[in-house]
């Protein structure tokens, strides 16, 4: 099994924008997405996002790791 791919924070919200995730707020380093019954959180800091950061955001929105690997 493959790691995941890191990305920074700015990537991950730019391809939940795609995938159809609207940003709903933002809270200090913090942005809110939602699409239909589907919330996450995404931080936002100067480094890359650690792979369980992802990982809880691919969970939150109901994205499976196949489609995250081949579409990042």
């Amino acid at each position: 099994m493959t790691k995941l791919k890191i990305v920074p924070a700015k990537k991950i919200i730019k391809w939940l924008e795609e995938k159809g995730f609207k940003t709903i707020r933002q809270k200090g380093s913090h942005v809110f997405l939602q699409k239909e019954e589907f919330f996450t959180t995404v931080p936002i800091h100067n480094k890359d996002l650690p792979r369980g950061t992802i990982l809880k955001i691919l969970k939150d929105c109901d994205i499976s790791k196949k489609t995250y690997k081949k579409e990042l």
